[in-house]
């Protein structure tokens, strides 16, 4: 599952709407909605989030929150470390060769530490 994939599947149901009705208001098939659900489809494209953010009829900060979650809502990553440090590319590696190890617990936990590592990041560089 993804992170939209999620969000989505949650909104839907707290309003009680079938894939079926949701995707025919959306203008796609009920196969791809629940792939989209399901994390079975890449990320969303721009215009499939904006009819999601109208079909609920959402503003501001859950709008912007919709648009963050699709885009990191793409289920097959490409890291290029070509120009990055021996340890990122081990990094990366790692986390790649082992994602399926590890325990729902220790992804939160890692998932943590990054963004308070980047939150800190942006605090001390602001743009």
């Amino acid at each position: 599952m993804t992170p939209f994939g999620e969000k989505l599947r949650s909104l839907r149901k707290s309003k009680n709407i079938s894939q079926k009705s949701m995707a025919a208001a959306l203008n796609v098939s009920a196969a791809y909605l629940s792939a989209l659900e399901h994390g079975n489809r890449g990320k969303p494209q721009w215009s499939i989030v904006q009819r999601v953010i109208t079909y609920f009829n959402v503003i501001w900060d859950d709008a912007e929150e919709l648009q963050y979650l699709a885009s990191i809502s793409d289920p097959k990553v490409n890291l290029d470390t070509a120009e990055l440090s021996a340890d990122a590319t081990k990094f990366a590696n790692l986390l790649a060769n082992n994602m399926a190890d590890l325990e729902e617990d220790d992804i939160q936990e890692f998932l943590y530490l990054l963004q308070q590592k980047l939150e800190s990041k942006r605090l001390s560089n602001p743009q």
